[in-house]
């Protein structure tokens, strides 16, 4: 009987596609971040705070990638920013392609920054590469401070982490300090912030970070 190896062939070949639409966007200059976390971190909750700080300096779009449902789209756009909602047909992750399509639907071109809100869980989406110049992850603190020991590979592969809603942490076991060790320990180079888009806190150190990494990618 004859096994066939097939994820290794399928992410070979999403992350070549992942490649060519990276460099087709860095032309362009458009940043692509893909944006991850489990379902209720707070994604959309901070999105739409940042798009309020930053949407005069820059021209922001979202994709939004969910198994159904519009509900979040909708959210965005009542801020004035494009979004698009994106169905994923019941997978757990959007891929090169599937974004390339979201992409289209968007006139990314016209974007300075273009975030994809990526499907809700810590292990899929950290698995395939969408071609984003950026990959950021959430991490709320009622889900616990021991989530880089069990989900490892997403803090490897991205960029930022956002503590989020850390207005609640009096209320919870959560130990930040041990949190951002156990993230630098996978990922020495991954820029922590903790913040509370319900209050504010934070919110200035995580969009002065956006804000170069768009600016830094236009050169």
């Amino acid at each position: 009987m004859k096994i066939i190896e097939l994820k290794e062939t399928i992410t070979a070949s999403n992350d070549r596609d992942a490649e060519v639409l990276r460099g087709e966007l860095k032309v362009q200059g458009t940043l692509l971040v893909n944006l991850m976390a489990s379902p209720g971190a707070g994604k959309t909750t901070l999105l739409e705070r940042t798009i309020r700080d930053l949407g005069q300096k820059y021209r922001i779009a979202v994709m939004e990638a969910d198994v159904d449902s519009d509900v979040d789209a909708k959210r965005i756009e009542l801020l004035g920013a494009k979004a698009v909602q994106a169905h994923t047909g019941g997978m757990c992750h959007m891929d090169a392609g599937m974004t390339r399509r979201a992409l289209d639907e968007l006139d990314a071109p016209e974007s300075d920054l273009v975030v994809l809100e990526n499907v809700g869980n810590l292990i899929c989406p950290a698995e395939f590469d969408t071609g984003a110049g950026k990959c950021v992850m959430l991490l709320s603190v009622p889900e616990g401070d021991d989530k880089p020991l069990k989900y490892p590979l997403m803090f490897s592969t991205s960029d930022a982490l956002l503590i989020t809603k850390i207005d609640v942490l009096p209320y919870f076991d959560f130990d930040i300090e041990a949190c951002k060790a156990r993230a630098k320990k996978l990922n020495p180079n991954i820029a922590i912030f903790t913040v509370s888009s319900k209050t504010g806190e934070g919110m200035e150190e995580w969009e002065a970070w956006l804000s170069d990494a768009i600016d830094s990618w236009k050169k």
